[in-house]
């Protein structure tokens, strides 16, 4: 491959075959069946074809179709497993990989973005990516005053890509419908390319690093690679070794996994709390499990964080009725909810909805918030999708019925993907203790005594 396919022509041609595709998938089906294999033989080697040429295509193709295969494969947990089997290796694929670049196209950007002298700056530059991603691809190398770097290119044309990618999927993300059940794909296309401007903003990326980078510069749990270096469509970091969170997922012990767990949902938690800024692409792709450091307690694994391309400003942190409306959830207090939710926007004017009937909607999914220390696990997150996704359940019902407004967007659908990820783990996690931390209105607010006067009056 010479170059990022860039002409919308050819990838559109691409992404519209992929539908095609699924159907002629089915009726291939149909005929095994009819041939008389099983039915649940044949429909997973369905599933099979399916997967990996949906894969293939948005792999090869980088760009939104990529960037869309990774927000999805966070979410693998909630298919059904015997769904779930054959999609699992495939989406997993896409976190950390994809064809590359090749090496004369990596060094023209290098010459155009830094310099014609680009070389000068490093000692050492390795023309294979160690990784590639929805837009850009990352090289090892050391940088002139001898740290190790990761050294990130953007693909030349990647932003008119992301934009027909993204154009041409909403036509048919009703066909991804059934690989996430409960989970309207469109608005998520909507919102990743309403931000891409953003992230192909490598400016914007190295700020919200640098300001991550400073304030978890001490701290012995969250580990940011600092900004070495900075120009249009190249950004040079620290470089970053430890074990990729996906191969955590895939082989880790229970130790690394509970440890990786809790150390995500501390750094959801505390991200926008401590900086103002919410880390809004949580794949596994982007973090790594850290060894201790020298004189730590042994199994003091750290979290490596990657990746500012997107993010979420948040001045004040995550918003107070987040917190509370979770708070009066897990005291019963039906009314209270309702009313919050009302005066946020989650339940429109229009719709009149039973306020005990959103409690027993809300509990079931914020039950790892009601105990010490809660397992995620896949099975669990089939449950609470099977629930909301089944059109005879009332949650389903319910569901219908809520509204998101746009400004907890992109917190909800980091919030899921976290989820999503710590169900992959099937980490053990004491999530209360983060939201008591960070989580403004979590914790009710003591009121203050009335001052008493001097003479006891």
């Amino acid at each position: 491959m010479s170059d990022l396919p860039r002409k919308a022509v050819t990838r559109t041609a691409k992404l519209a075959a992929l539908p095609l595709g699924f159907a002629g998938r089915a009726t291939w089906g149909l005929g095994k069946r009819i041939g008389g294999r099983s039915a649940e033989l044949v429909a997973r080697e369905v599933q099979q074809r399916t997967a990996d040429q949906l894969f293939k295509t948005l792999g090869e193709l980088k760009g939104g179709a990529m960037k869309l295969g990774q927000a999805l494969s966070v979410f693998e947990s909630a298919l059904p497993e015997e769904v779930a089997g054959p999609y699992r290796a495939a989406l997993t694929k896409l976190q950390e990989a994809a064809p590359p670049l090749p090496a004369h196209t990596v060094h023209r950007v290098l010459a155009e973005r830094i310099g014609e002298d680009w070389r000068e700056y490093f000692l050492e530059f390795e023309d294979k990516p160690s990784a590639a991603a929805s837009i850009g691809q990352v090289h090892r190398g050391v940088w002139h005053d001898g740290r190790e770097v990761a050294v990130k290119v953007q693909y030349p044309g990647a932003g008119e890509a992301l934009l027909s990618d993204l154009t041409q999927l909403s036509r048919f993300a009703r066909l991804l419908g059934p690989l996430i059940p409960g989970m309207d794909i469109k608005p998520l296309i909507k919102e990743m390319r309403d931000r891409v401007s953003e992230e192909l903003d490598y400016e914007l990326e190295a700020q919200a690093q640098r300001v991550h980078a400073t304030e978890f510069a001490d701290d012995p749990d969250v580990v940011i690679p600092g900004v070495v270096h900075q120009s249009d469509q190249v950004l040079v970091t620290e470089w970053m070794d430890g074990i990729p969170l996906a191969d955590v997922i895939a082989d880790g012990t229970a130790e690394q996994r509970d440890r990786a767990g809790q150390l995500l949902a501390r750094f959801l938690f505390s991200g926008p709390a401590r900086t103002g800024l919410l880390h809004a692409d949580p794949h596994p792709g982007n973090f790594r499990l850290l060894p201790e450091e020298e004189g730590a307690s042994a199994g003091a694994w750290r979290l490596g964080v990657l990746d500012f391309g997107t993010v979420d400003r948040l001045p004040g942190g995550l918003p107070g009725t987040i917190g509370e409306s979770l708070r009066m959830t897990l005291e019963g207090d039906a009314a209270a909810v309702y009313g919050l939710l009302r005066e946020e926007g989650f339940v429109k004017e229009s719709i009149e909805l039973e306020p005990d009937e959103v409690l027993d909607y809300l509990l079931p999914i914020i039950e790892p918030a009601q105990v010490e220390e809660f397992t995620f696990s896949r099975g669990w997150l089939r449950d609470q999708a099977a629930r909301i996704a089944d059109p005879r359940s009332p949650a389903h019902q319910l569901g219908r019925q809520l509204n998101l407004p746009p400004s907890y967007l992109l917190i909800h659908r980091v919030t899921l993907s976290t989820i999503g990820v710590l169900c992959q783990l099937g980490a053990a996690v004491r999530l209360r203790d983060e939201l008591e931390a960070w989580l403004p209105g979590f914790v009710a607010e003591t009121e203050e005594p009335e001052p008493v006067a001097e003479d006891g009056v």
